[in-house]
């Protein structure tokens, strides 16, 4: 495990794998937001960009402005009293995030590797009715997902930091499964 003042190796390669797991994380979440913003493709179209940099396409500067106009729904869904379709937006945010990961041996990192799968897990744990059995589920079907190389990428990050409510402590679950092996 690396400390907070180095740099990790981090292929073009491997920021492509976690950003193809961020996308698979991600997706499922999109038919929350969609189901309470119909007419809204943003989140759709971060997910697409990323999915599109994950098979091959340059990491460009699309990816960041569709990654802030999911970011602007995910805030119009919360101020309007959405929290579910929030969460999904902001699990496609963390997906077009995901392209972006630095190669800093920093805890805050993870969130650019596991914030998808954390996101989506809320969001479903929100649209039925805060259960967190829900989001269990969804993390632990976010771990089957989860290829090795993805792994192999998370282990040279510190472990996911503290703090970030529910999300964080999603993040910081399937940190600790995917570190252990189990």
């Amino acid at each position: 495990m690396a400390d907070d003042s180095t740099t990790i190796e981090l292929s073009m390669s491997e920021l492509r794998e976690v950003t193809l797991y961020a996308v698979a994380c991600a997706r499922p979440a999109l038919v929350i937001f969609e189901r309470a913003c119909p007419d809204d493709r943003r989140p759709r179209d971060a997910i697409e960009v990323a999915r599109a940099f994950a098979e091959g396409a340059r990491r460009s500067k699309a990816i960041r402005d569709n990654a802030w106009a999911a970011h602007r729904a995910a805030r119009e869904a919360r101020d309007a009293g959405r929290d579910a379709a929030s969460d999904a937006a902001r699990a496609a945010l963390a997906a077009a995030g995901a392209a972006y990961l630095h190669p800093l041996a920093k805890a805050t990192q993870v969130k650019h590797i596991l914030g998808a799968a954390a996101h989506a897990a809320r969001a479903f744990e929100l649209s039925a009715g805060d259960d967190p059995s829900v989001g269990a589920d969804h993390i632990a079907q976010s771990r089957t997902l989860t290829p090795p190389v993805v792994v192999d990428v998370l282990r040279r990050y510190p472990a996911a930091p503290p703090g970030g409510g529910r999300v964080g402590e999603l993040i910081r679950r399937l940190d600790a499964s995917l570190r252990s092996g189990g």
